[in-house]
């Protein structure tokens, strides 16, 4: 019999709810997913198990919470980055500054980035989530180069192909490392196919 989830109302008892995220993404970000369990997450948020079992139903429950605060982690500072670039744009300079920060948006969460990316192919609500950034991403991306006079043919397909490039390269460097590959190299050429493909 499933446990009767909890709202929370009051000040405190929100604060406590997400008290418990937080300590779930902490700990997801550390040891991974399926190195934490609830009561390491409860010991780390300062709280009973049982409080935590009345706010969430199992450790699933608490991750798709967590999502919100990865999903917020990744998007705002690629975002900033975009918004703070001003006319005329320096496609070199921009395409090197996301193509950094992807880089360290990955090093920063690489455990919880890999536990959401292996759960996205077996579970619907956390692939739902990664869907979601993703168009989000490509919405707001597509919307500001075009304000920064960026050709809009094909701009929402131009952007969702970028991101793509962006992201494997991120993977390449930060998860599989190839000894044979010279990855400063590498950026140049991805660097040079972003540059191209905005003309």
């Amino acid at each position: 019999m499933k446990n009767q989830i909890r709202v929370p109302k009051q000040e405190r008892s929100i604060e406590k709810k997400n008290k418990i995220i937080q300590a779930g993404y902490e700990l997801f970000s550390e040891v991974g997913y399926y190195g934490t369990n609830t009561v390491e997450i409860a010991k780390r948020a300062g709280v009973s198990t049982g409080i935590v079992y009345g706010y969430f139903e199992d450790k699933r429950d608490i991750l798709i919470n967590v999502l919100e605060i990865y999903i917020d982690k990744v998007y705002e500072p690629l975002s900033h980055i975009i918004e703070n670039t001003i006319k005329p744009v320096d496609m070199s300079r921009l395409a090197l500054a996301v193509i950094d920060k992807t880089i360290e948006l990955h090093e920063q969460n690489a455990k919880l980035h890999n536990t959401l990316h292996s759960l996205a192919t077996t579970d619907e609500a956390v692939n739902a989530q990664f869907i979601n950034l993703e168009n989000k991403i490509t919405e707001q991306v597509s919307k500001q180069l075009v304000r920064l006079g960026i050709n809009e043919n094909n701009i929402i397909e131009k952007v969702h192909l970028a991101m793509n490039i962006v992201q494997s390269y991120a993977h390449e460097t930060v998860f599989d490392s190839h000894s044979y590959i010279d990855y400063l190299k590498m950026k140049e050429l991805v660097c040079g196919i972003l540059v191209e493909l905005f003309k």
